[in-house]
């Protein structure tokens, strides 16, 4: 099945879990825009409360204007007011995902293990601020130089080019 050839329709998002070498664990968002499997954001560090990912979404709002929806998981950080309250004044639909059904979220759970495959299994993190610099190029990478055979085998940011601001991004492409 190929991806549709619209932008900020859909986004994805789910925590994954990790430890420093020294024993310090943190956690990462991932947000994944399904339309093009774009990886828009890793956001790791110690603590990612509901206030702390509405900030994310609202820099990837500002950057790529709002989804229609988003889905995710019924974790504690995604069904809080905050979260609601933000969804709501930005008209975006909240669809969850079932628990112990990854598969309706088939986009986000292949991104997550590539992800944990190529950077957190195969890197010895010392510093919070490494797992950001290797997950950001890992980010940059995957969304300009990984082939998806879902978009007929060429990567995110070549499948459908994202535009420049938020205003023309809310513009929906054809085929």
């Amino acid at each position: 099945m190929y991806a549709p050839p619209q932008l900020s329709t859909t986004w994805a998002m789910d925590f994954m879990g990790e430890s420093l070498y020294s024993g310090g664990s943190y956690r990462l968002l991932n947000v994944l825009d399904e339309g093009k499997r774009e990886a828009l954001a890793i956001e790791s560090d110690f603590s990612l409360p509901s206030t702390r990912v509405v900030v994310v979404l609202d820099a990837l709002v500002a950057q790529h204007g709002a989804p229609q929806q988003l889905r995710r998981e019924n974790g504690p950080e995604f069904i809080a007011d905050a979260m609601r309250r933000w969804c709501d004044a930005h008209e975006i639909t909240l669809a969850y995902i079932e628990p112990g059904k990854p598969n309706q979220d088939v986009c986000l759970e292949r991104f997550n293990r590539s992800f944990r495959e190529e950077v957190l299994d195969a890197w010895v993190f010392i510093t919070l601020a490494e797992v950001r610099a290797v997950s950001e190029e890992w980010r940059i990478g995957y969304n300009t130089e990984r082939s998806h055979e879902s978009l007929g085998y060429v990567p995110p940011l070549t499948f459908l080019p994202r535009p420049t601001n938020a205003t023309a991004s809310n513009f929906k492409l054809c085929a």
